[in-house]
Parts: C-alpha cells; structure tokens; sequence
C-alpha cells in the first residue's frame, strides 16, 4: 500500500478505537492514571500521531513516504535501518516490530521522560504531514519547510496541552504499526508477521500497490470513516 494509505488506515483505527474500547486500553499499562474518557485535543492529536505511526514499519523502505520526510536525515537512517532488518517487508513487518514499538515509546516516555515524548510526537507527524500530502510533494526545501512548520506546531500544542507523558501515546504507536502490517498483508506479497520465521501471511485483496482501488476507493474511505467517527466520537463526550 502506499505511503497515505498507511497513515489513513492508521487514523482510522485510532479514530474506531477511540469510540469502542474502554479507556483503560488505550492506556495500558499506565492504568492508574487512566481517566474516563480522552480529552477532544488528545483525540484529535492522536489521529496524527497514529497516521504518522503508521509509517514506521517502512522505515526498512529506502524509497518509501518514511525516506523522504526530512530528507537526508530520513533516507540515511532508512537505508541503514533496511540493511540491518534484510530489506524491505523484513523484520520491521512484522508482530515482533508492533510491540518493540509500543514498548519502545512506554519506556522512553518513563525513563528518558518529556524530550523523548516530545520528539517522538515532533517526528510521528513530520511523517503524518508528508504522508497525508499537507505539504507540496518533492524531495527539497519547499517540502521540508512545510513539513518541519507543522510538525512543530502539533508538538507545542503537545507541550501546551496535554498531560506530561500521554498514557495513551504507546497505544497509538503499536495500533499505527500494525495497522500499516493489516494494510500490506492485503497485498499479494504479503508480510512475514511471525518473522524471524520466513512464513508470509498475504490476502490479495489489492493486486497492485497504488491502483484505482486503492488510490480512489480505499483510501478516501478510510478518510471519510475518521471524519465520521470522530464527530461522532466529540459530540457524544459525556
């Protein structure tokens, strides 16, 4: 799938979620600083973070949305990132990767505390933006610019906002990550979900990554059913 699929699948699951899991979920495992419902700019934000979440299992993806969100700094840490987990669909595609992620953000946001939250939120929209196509296309400054501008604007309402270490962050993480691995096991090639085992799971629904389906189907209903649920979701908050 492509790069903005990923990341509207990914807002569309956090948006499903949001509505019908408890909160004591999506908080897990901080749950004794759950509340009872996710304040409107935690929903909102969490949309973006997911959709930007989305993305990072193809940071095994050289040429991939990932790659070319901030330039070298991207496409130099993607290539390494690809030789280490055996090139693309590898080992970031995989269960494995969802919960070393999910984890990953639950331990840094506790032990490393609000500069690694801040610059997880800072680089999961950076992704979001380039992916959702809210900046011109290219791989060049006048991108980047735009890239970098909103990124920081939705990591100072992060700042501002919402609570020192959002309990539900590590949650939207692992759901944008294996939202991004439902959406390739829907192609033909599939994803190696149990790797290191070289067993690939795969239900061709979409035969060919950027078609018609995808492009005019698929993606702007993922669009159109995050909308909905949210409003749905805002104007019901107890």
């Amino acid at each position: 799938m492509l790069g903005h699929s990923h990341a509207t699948s990914g807002a569309l699951a956090w948006s499903a979620a949001v509505a019908t899991l408890p909160v004591t979920i999506l908080t897990f495992p901080a749950l004794q600083d759950a509340t009872g419902h996710l304040g409107t700019v935690d929903l909102l934000l969490g949309v973006f973070l997911t959709a930007g979440a989305a993305l990072l299992p193809d940071a095994d993806h050289p040429q991939g949305t990932i790659s070319h969100a901030l330039g070298p700094i991207t496409h130099t840490a993607c290539k390494l990132i690809s030789w280490v987990s055996g090139g693309h669909r590898g080992a970031t595609h995989s269960l494995a990767f969802v919960a070393a992620v999910a984890y990953g953000t639950w331990a840094g946001e506790h032990w490393l505390g609000r500069w690694f939250t801040l610059s997880l939120v800072f680089f999961l929209l950076a992704l979001a933006v380039r992916a959702l196509h809210l900046c011109p296309s290219g791989n060049n400054f006048k991108a980047w610019g735009p890239i970098v501008a909103l990124a920081s604007a939705g990591t100072f309402a992060m700042e501002h906002w919402i609570a020192d270490k959002p309990v539900w962050l590590p949650f939207a993480v692992g759901l944008g990550a294996l939202a991004h691995l439902i959406g390739d096991c829907l192609t033909e090639r599939g994803c190696r979900l149990f790797w290191p085992f070289d067993l690939r799971v795969s239900l061709p629904i979409i035969d060919r990554t950027g078609n018609k389906v995808e492009t005019f189907i698929v993606a702007p209903l993922f669009t159109l059913g995050t909308l909905a649920i949210l409003w749905y979701t805002i104007t019901h908050q107890p």
